[in-house]
């Protein structure tokens, strides 16, 4: 299992197929990398080199109360680049993933980046706030953390109706 250890010790498991320009793929919340394994296997197989990670909290990376937050998912994203030494790399980024990608452009620049696909991304901002007042309410997070908390799987049901 391909793993690294990112400085506050979370463990960031990631895959890295073939050879090629890389292609990064940041998943979306609650998912893991193995989303991304047809458009991986897709891109691999026309001479891509193919990287998925699975988020700080999700799938195999370490499942830790902290950090989750865009500048964590940066600063993982950007240390798995470095760890992998990535140069030239198209990012592709759905959800939670787009809104990592884009963190991760204005905090640690495009100096190893060719590209950028953002899919129905989230903000990086998502609660309303006086400087955000596109943002939901607090109430509606509050609301989905407590749903998730009495019904894990009626929750996961409901989702896709949900205030999304």
């Amino acid at each position: 299992m391909s793993t690294i250890t990112v400085k506050d010790g979370t463990t960031i498991y990631y895959k890295d197929w073939g050879s090629g320009q890389p292609i990064v793929f940041s998943h979306g919340w609650p998912l893991s990398a193995d989303d991304w394994d047809t458009q991986m296997l897709f891109f691999l197989n026309h001479g891509y080199r193919v990287i998925a990670h699975d988020r700080r909290g999700h799938g195999r990376s370490s499942q830790n109360g902290a950090g989750h937050d865009m500048d964590h998912y940066a600063d993982d994203l950007a240390a798995l680049i470095a760890h992998l030494n990535l140069k030239d790399a198209i990012h592709v980024g759905h959800s939670t993933g787009g809104g990592e990608v884009v963190r991760y452009l204005g905090r640690h620049g495009e100096s190893r980046v060719a590209k950028a696909a953002i899919m129905s991304a989230v903000p990086p901002l998502m609660v309303k706030t006086a400087a955000n007042p596109g943002g939901l309410p607090k109430d509606v997070f509050d609301g989905l953390q407590a749903q998730l908390a009495a019904n894990r799987s009626q929750f996961y049901y409901d989702l896709p109706a949900g205030p999304f």
